[in-house]
């Protein structure tokens, strides 16, 4: 069992995660879940689509391997963050996965959802660790 710890530690498919909702509860939640499943090294979280974007366009932002975005946000929803990211950076935002985070159980919030390349998941909440587990092996897929 120890030397399966110790395998798992080093094991973090997904290197840096980021996570936007607008509900402080679901970042406790997710972080939780995150921590739990031993796949993400790094998560940095924003309340706000147009707070994320904002610091992906520093020029010190780590290279971000997924982002599980919520849908129906303030300010900037998950929809119009996506506009803007695949507009502003290309190709630089479509290597990573987006997976769709949402309460939304609309069939057209889904479709739109499909319509963009960067966007290989549509979950609705709450994620799980078999959904991370599953993003990771997307990662992996990505990556071949």
């Amino acid at each position: 069992v120890g030397s399966e710890m110790c395998i798992r530690d080093r094991i973090k498919p997904i290197k840096t995660a980021m996570l936007i909702d607008d509900e402080p509860v679901d970042h406790m939640m997710y972080r939780r879940i995150v921590n739990r499943s031993g796949l993400v090294g790094d998560v940095i979280s924003f309340k706000g689509a147009d707070e994320a974007l904002e610091y992906l366009r520093t020029p010190d932002c780590p290279e971000i391997d997924v982002i599980f975005l919520d849908i129906n946000m303030p300010r900037m929803n998950g929809f119009e963050f996506l506009e803007a990211a695949t507009e502003e950076m290309g190709a630089n935002f479509t290597k990573m996965i987006v997976v769709m985070l949402t309460t939304s159980l609309l069939k057209a919030d889904r479709e739109r959802a499909s319509q963009y390349k960067v966007v290989r998941k549509y979950i609705t909440k709450p994620l799980t660790v078999d959904h991370i587990s599953h993003v990771a092996g997307l990662l992996g897929g990505a990556a071949a």
